[in-house]
């Protein structure tokens, strides 16, 4: 299977300057004993999460903003299996940027350096009194494009 969102898997992998560790819990496998799909996506939203929070992305509501990032699409791509107690890398990068949404894109890589999953997903910034985009703001889309 190849990943459409890939062109060049080598410059596309160059490309990831953020990276955190998971540790897969006991709970997060399968009658297989490997990861269970759904939890993929929860390795995502973790590591996005930290990487907006590096950047610095607020996310709490007392910090006064009136925006916030929503998911609009995922899509995940399943190269190989991991395990129970297996400390994962999880990468993430800004591949793309709209008026208010951007393409992120993940890669996951075990303690040997495989690849063990990639990803992309859509967020939208929404205005939370609203519901409506929220563009994005020059000074945001620099720093995310920094990254």
């Amino acid at each position: 299977m190849r990943a459409t969102y890939i062109q060049d898997v080598q410059q596309w992998v160059a490309g990831f300057n953020f990276s955190t560790e998971v540790q897969v819990r006991f709970s997060e496998t399968d009658m297989y004993g490997h990861v269970n799909n759904t939890k993929v996506l929860t390795y995502f939203e973790y590591a996005r999460i930290e990487y907006l929070k590096a950047l610095g992305f607020q996310f709490n509501p007392a910090s006064g903003s009136k925006n916030m990032l929503v998911v609009a699409d995922i899509q995940c791509d399943y190269l190989k299996e991991a395990f129970f107690d297996e400390v994962l890398t999880v990468f993430v990068k800004t591949a793309s940027i709209g008026t208010s949404s951007m393409d992120i894109h993940y890669l996951v890589k075990n303690a040997k350096g495989e690849n063990c999953y990639t990803g992309r997903g859509t967020l939208v910034q929404l205005n939370s009194e609203t519901g409506k985009g929220a563009p994005i703001l020059e000074e945001q889309k620099k720093i995310l494009m920094e990254k």
